[in-house]
């Protein structure tokens, strides 16, 4: 049969493959094909692996013996730059890392590899995953899919772009304040940001320790759910994965049986009173709409603290990334500057092999974390995020707000104009409304909810929700609902 990308999920997908209409290398070739023919305007691939072909006859085998078949077996996935896949480069986006190559698999990896998935390659990103727009990059800008002249999204921009292009069927990305969550708003695709210490950041190339988390990019929400499924779970070589955060699929039904199959969704309209486009928010009005035509209650809600996400994020995300980036001296690995000396070498290597916003957000943490300022900064913030988590802890408190899960719109623009944002506080107000997520630590999933006109092309917005932490569940019924 002729293999149409745009149509196949994971779910049809293993369908065609069991059933022997098409071969995992068939597969595989028409992911090939499309990256060939798109890629070089796109430039969301940095490489192509050379084995694809390879990996795909093993996936063909397996199927073939009925040997411990996955619903990922033989299925095409692509690998954001900073995770890592054992002997292959991984450079973050960075040149200070252009040439190191994995020393081990991290575990999601390794999860992905043991259910048989095809590797096709790894994805362009902001350097560092410092970035909302994949222009940080140091190996050029991943170009949106849907209009060329504008950013795909970051900074897992290249993760989304190649699902949105079907240059692969899914991919993983990493998201910090919103960065598998923008991108994929950006593209039109769903993307998922797990509950924090739901998936293991062991392999991933550390930013922010506290905020990052590997989620999925899939077209559909069945897809980040199949893959959230089988790359979740304890992992001891992360100290901090979460033991049994997770629930059972069933218990979103025992709820639904308990409110006679109403859910109730939180609304903080309150955060939506500046800076957002008015098409974008009336698009989202549409959303909270047929969320009620689906049987679901909606209530205005208030998260008093929430509006200073953004300033919190911006201090401890940078405090965070100057001490996990202080690794990358030029001795132990990657990129080397000869200096005069020791101090020198330093100097010189990091001034070749980092970007500028790199540096930027260095400088900025290491200032918020320095003798004098860090009580001011960087404790405050602290403080002020356990304000934040009252906020959502109130909201889903059964004897408080008592909501099961909150809405709000991914982004407030769609996908902006390559080179547009030349001011750093401008891209960093895109943040507003994923941040909150990452710093109380809450699954979040952006799914598509239409379009919006920017000079006669059509450009993809996103529909976020989020639940209390171990309830991807919740937000995979709703988000499921939602796309019927």
């Amino acid at each position: 049969m002729e293999i149409d990308l745009s149509k196949l999920d994971i779910k049809k997908a293993h369908e065609h493959l069991v059933n022997g209409d098409f071969t995992a290398v068939e597969l595989a070739e028409v992911c090939l094909k499309n990256v060939k023919e798109k890629n070089e305007d796109i430039n969301a691939y940095l490489e192509i692996y050379d084995d694809v072909l390879e990996q795909a006859k093993k996936a063909d085998e397996r199927i073939k013996n009925k040997d411990n078949v996955t619903e990922l077996t033989g299925i095409p996935i692509a690998l954001k730059d900073n995770i890592l896949n054992e002997g292959r480069a991984v450079s973050a986006g960075s040149k200070i890392l252009e040439n190191y190559k994995g020393t081990y698999d991290a575990t999601v990896v390794k999860k992905l590899k043991d259910a048989g998935v095809v590797f096709i390659g790894r994805t362009n990103m902001d350097e560092f995953a410092m970035g909302s727009s994949t222009e940080n990059s140091a190996y050029g800008v991943t170009k949106n899919p849907i209009d060329l002249t504008r950013v795909s999204g970051g900074s897992s921009g290249g993760s989304s772009a190649i699902v949105s292009m079907n240059g692969a069927l899914v991919s993983l990305g990493s998201d910090t304040g919103g960065s598998v969550r923008q991108p994929a708003s950006f593209c039109g695709v769903v993307g998922l940001k797990p509950t924090y210490g739901a998936v293991s950041r062991y392999g991933l190339i550390a930013m922010g320790s506290s905020l990052d988390q590997i989620g999925p990019f899939g077209k559909s929400v069945s897809d980040a759910e199949i893959l959230f499924d089988v790359i979740k779970g304890y992992d001891k070589l992360d100290s901090t994965s979460l033991p049994d955060v997770l629930q059972s699929k069933d218990e979103v039904k025992d709820l639904l049986a308990g409110r006679q199959g109403k859910l109730t969704i939180g609304i903080p309209t309150h955060l939506f009173a500046d800076g957002v486009d008015k098409d974008v928010l009336e698009n989202f009005n549409q959303s909270v709409e047929k969320i009620k035509s689906l049987g679901y209650e909606v209530k205005d809600i208030e998260l008093p603290n929430t509006k200073y996400s953004l300033a919190v994020y911006y201090v401890l995300m940078p405090a965070e990334a100057s001490s996990n980036l202080s690794r990358f001296d030029g001795v132990k690995y990657g990129l080397r500057k000869e200096g005069e000396n020791l101090l020198g070498d330093y100097l010189e290597t990091r001034e070749v092999g980092f970007g500028e916003e790199v540096k930027r957000r260095i400088m900025l943490g290491t200032h918020v974390l320095s003798s004098g300022y860090y009580d001011a900064y960087y404790n405050k913030a602290n403080i002020v995020r356990e304000l934040i988590k009252s906020d959502f802890d109130k909201a889903f408190d059964p004897k408080a707000i008592g909501v099961d899960a909150i809405l709000t719109p991914t982004t407030p623009t769609p996908a902006f104009k390559i080179g547009e944002k030349k001011d750093p506080l401008s891209m960093y107000l895109l943040d507003i409304f994923t941040a909150p997520a990452n710093i109380t630590g809450i699954p979040a999933i952006s799914i598509p909810s239409g379009t919006v006109e920017r000079e006669g092309k059509d450009l993809p917005v996103g529909l976020q929700i989020m639940a209390n932490h171990g309830r991807e569940d919740i937000i995979f019924s709703i988000g499921r609902s939602m796309s019927i």
